[in-house]
């Protein structure tokens, strides 16, 4: 027990890491495979890298538990005199120097300890398990900080707990990025947040600002803070410019080129003025015909004005549902409107703008992926290419269950390596199997039924449709 115990119990990790370390450099006892030790080995390396991650994140918990209660013994154990603030500052200062962190960061480590310890039981133990990573753990505590226990128990359960009534479908958590979860936690905490998004974007509107920053060689990050309908705007319109100066005289990247044409905008005014929707309008040196279309998901009550749960902006995520209707009713036509079933939160139709099966089975895929389904990909750009999962000349058909729309990098992947979409559906986006022949599941969207205003309940179906049919008829 005691020291000899801790002692004894870390001679034996090293013990095992360097058994790990001789089976990576082919020197184990036993080779992977007697047929193939070149193939099995790879294969081996493979386990290695899953055992290593799992036994990983078991290690976080512990040091999560054991900086927890270091501080509670500390904070026993300091005189009766002691400003509280101050052995704050000692006990992060002592973890940090153990783990040879900054103090900022060893402030960051402690109070995502805390509230992991604390407050989040799942997320303990499924990072004790070694079911999720730590960056997972730090995204549930940032996106819960905000809510009180209830709501911050329910976001555990969704993701976390398969058997919950709204359980999170598709990729779990721990088998996708964490900035990849972050951004779903998100979705669901904006849904789900006790203060209407309407009032917290009103205080937070307050805080835009731009930030600069200086980087090595002579650069700098120049960087804004904006509402999310302008900053998507923005970025979509850069995309959209740069895309339109590609050719096969133009040597520039595409990154490049966005940087070049926002300097231009900034120095000279090079992109025109900011229309009141977030939209850009084009100057005379650039074609007004280059516009990104974004698509808006709105609950269908939300943009009728009676309810203010929040609408989808792609690329971005939550936006108000104020936003939302300025954006599709306020004259910025890049933005299509998408409208939910109040029933089941399914879409129910695309804007009318946008009738035309390939645009509208385009918009579709956009609607059902979210972004490019390859793991852990975030690329949402315009970009990404309808693609047949089934290939056409082997019987696939042209239909929203036979197409994917991977980013450019991961359909070339899909061409020219052993990497594989698996089937979609209307409402799910295809997963992938790799040449090893493991599988990895596609992130779904988190559709879930939209809040019903005063008056209506689900089951009134005839004042649903009236409601329905006033609104589309406005």
């Amino acid at each position: 027990m005691g020291k000899a115990a801790v002692v004894r119990a870390f001679e034996d990790i090293k013990a095992a890491l360097a058994v790990l370390d001789a089976e990576v450099d082919g020197a184990g006892l036993e080779p992977f495979s007697l047929t193939d030790p070149l193939a099995g080995l790879a294969d081996g390396c493979l386990d290695i890298l899953a055992g290593s991650r799992r036994v990983e994140a078991g290690i976080a918990g512990l040091k999560a538990k054991a900086a927890v209660r270091y501080a509670e013994k500390a904070h026993a154990l300091a005189p009766p005199d002691t400003p509280v603030v101050a052995q704050e500052m000692a006990v992060a200062a002592e973890i940090g120097c153990v783990l040879a962190l900054g103090p900022r960061a060893a402030g960051s480590f402690l109070a995502t300890s805390h509230a992991v310890t604390a407050t989040l039981p799942r997320t303990l133990e499924a990072l004790q398990a070694g079911v999720i990573s730590w960056q997972d753990a730090v995204a549930m505590a940032d996106e819960t900080a905000s809510l009180d226990a209830s709501g911050a128990a329910a976001l555990e359960a969704h993701f976390l707990d398969p058997d919950a009534p709204d359980a999170a479908r598709g990729c779990p958590v721990g088998q996708m990025p964490a900035h990849r979860f972050k951004v779903k936690a998100r979705l669901w905490r904006e849904r789900h947040h006790a203060e209407s998004i309407e009032k917290r974007h009103t205080k937070s509107v307050a805080d835009r600002r731009v930030e600069f920053r200086p980087d090595q060689d002579g650069m700098a990050w120049l960087s804004a803070c904006l509402p999310a309908d302008q900053a998507v705007a923005g970025w979509n319109r850069l995309t959209a410019i740069a895309r339109g100066m590609q050719g096969p005289n133009e040597s520039r990247t595409m990154p490049q080129l966005r940087a070049d044409t926002f300097a231009d905008a900034i120095l000279s005014g090079g992109l025109g003025a900011w229309g009141d929707a977030g939209t850009v309008e084009a100057a005379d040196v650039l074609s007004p015909s280059i516009r990104a279309q974004v698509l808006v998901t709105v609950p269908v009550f939300a943009l009728m004005g009676r309810t203010d749960e929040p609408a989808v902006l792609d690329g971005y995520g939550p936006i108000p549902p104020s936003m939302a209707r300025r954006l599709v009713a306020g004259g910025a036509d890049s933005f299509y409107r998408v409208l939910v079933d109040p029933r089941d939160g399914a879409p129910l139709e695309i804007g009318r703008t946008s009738y035309r099966i390939t645009k509208a089975m385009r918009a579709w895929l956009r609607m059902r992926d979210g972004k490019c389904p390859f793991p852990g990909c975030s690329n949402n750009s315009l970009d990404n290419e309808a693609d047949h999962l089934l290939a056409w000349h082997q019987g696939g058909t042209t239909g929203i269950s036979n197409l994917g729309q991977p980013c450019p990098k991961h359909h070339k992947l899909r061409h020219i390596t052993g990497w594989k979409p698996t089937p979609a559906s209307k409402n799910e986006p295809p997963g992938w199997n790799s040449p090893t022949g493991r599988h990895y599941k596609s992130e779904h969207q988190d559709w879930e039924p939209p809040h019903w205003p005063p008056g209506f309940l689900p089951g009134q179906r005839s004042l649903l449709e009236e409601a329905l049919v006033q609104y589309l008829a406005s």
